[in-house]
């Protein structure tokens, strides 16, 4: 079962998706370290529960890659792996060139439906405030590109390294510089998109993906040291 699904079932069964809620929110806050470990009784003394939807819910984590259970030893926060990051960012950028390839190359030179609704709210509309706004609708930006080349097995694939990548990626939306210049950066990718410019859109959009793993990086591995330093406190 892929994790969206797994999210769907978790928040129609009430307690165990208010578990999962508060556990995923908890490792994207750096309040469970990667490395940490844990019982379901600690999780269910926290959250107020019986073990049963605990169990459920770290389950699904552990479906969508954020825990590992250890045998006798309980629940463990996976730790970021910094090589595997890489390589997911590196797909990101061969499945999302191919897909603006695609765009460039459409044969009527027509605006698809789910380009304008990208150009609408990128180009058009008034910027998102919240910078934990614009991190959904920058996931979403880049999986509507890959969705609008028309593959759905492309976009499968794609959609699955978003997950991946997630929890780490949202960290580049704490910073105000950065989501102005992805405002900014998408507007350029969008337009190039439009102009049916192949080398410029790819250009930018392989920049941009470049840029956004930088900051990634150099924000987590600071948030890493700040949150242990905490807890040595």
């Amino acid at each position: 079962m892929a994790g969206g699904e797994l999210m769907s079932m978790l928040a129609q069964e009430g307690i165990a998706g208010r578990v999962y809620q508060h556990v995923k929110q908890a490792i994207f806050d750096f309040q469970l370290l990667p490395g940490d470990r844990f019982s379901e009784s600690d999780i269910a003394t926290r959250v107020g529960v019986s073990r049963t939807p605990v169990r459920q819910a770290l389950y699904a984590l552990e479906q969508e890659g954020y825990l590992d259970v250890q045998p006798r030893s309980g629940w463990q926060v996976k730790p970021v792996d910094f090589d595997a990051l890489e390589a997911f960012y590196d797909l990101r950028v061969v499945l999302e060139s191919e897909a603006v390839r695609r765009l460039c190359q459409r044969p009527d030179g027509a605006i698809p439906a789910l380009l304008q609704e990208l150009m609408d709210f990128w180009i058009d509309s008034p910027a998102l405030a919240e910078g934990s706004d614009v991190a959904l609708w920058d996931e979403a930006f880049h999986m509507t590109l890959v969705s609008a080349a028309g593959n759905p097995e492309m976009a499968r694939v794609h959609r699955e390294v978003t997950e991946k990548i997630r929890i780490v990626r949202r960290l580049d939306f704490t910073q105000a510089p950065r989501v102005a210049a992805t405002y900014a950066e998408h507007s350029a990718i969008l337009l190039a998109i439009i102009h049916r410019d192949v080398e410029e859109a790819c250009d930018r959009l392989t920049a941009h993906i470049a840029q956004s793993q930088k900051e990634v990086r150099k924000i987590t591995l600071h948030m890493l040291q700040q949150a242990r330093q905490e807890k040595c406190r």
